[in-house]
């Protein structure tokens, strides 16, 4: 079983940035789409970003387009998430995920990492 491990979090001012990375160990990693979601307190997860398994298709909330960027280098089995000009409300825990079906209906979680943007 593919495991998932995160890291780059931490505390950072308005206007910085962080890059966030995942790990995979345990399963062919480059044969899967790849997400990072949030969940901030009191708010439900949601989708931050995708890409593809050979990283040629990526996508955005609107909240983050044009600040953050997937990509991910597969003989490394990690997916990473630059995050630029960070504001308050990005603050949340940041999740990375497999897509093991492209449907989005069966994944594996990290473990989270928490992301705090102070203004």
């Amino acid at each position: 079983q593919v495991q998932l491990l995160e890291s780059g979090g931490g505390l950072v001012q308005t206007g910085g940035s962080l890059r966030l990375s995942c790990t995979a160990t345990g399963r062919t990693f480059g044969a899967y789409p790849m997400a990072w979601f949030r969940q901030a307190p009191g708010k439900e997860r949601e989708s931050v970003a995708t890409i593809s398994w050979r990283g040629a298709r990526v996508e955005y909330a609107d909240s983050v387009k044009g600040r953050f960027t997937i990509s991910r280098e597969n003989d490394k089995n990690t997916v990473y998430l630059q995050m630029n000009s960070l504001k308050p409300e990005d603050t949340a825990v940041y999740y990375c995920a497999l897509e093991l079906n492209p449907d989005g209906s069966n994944r594996i979680w990290g473990q989270g990492t928490q992301v705090t943007v102070s203004s």
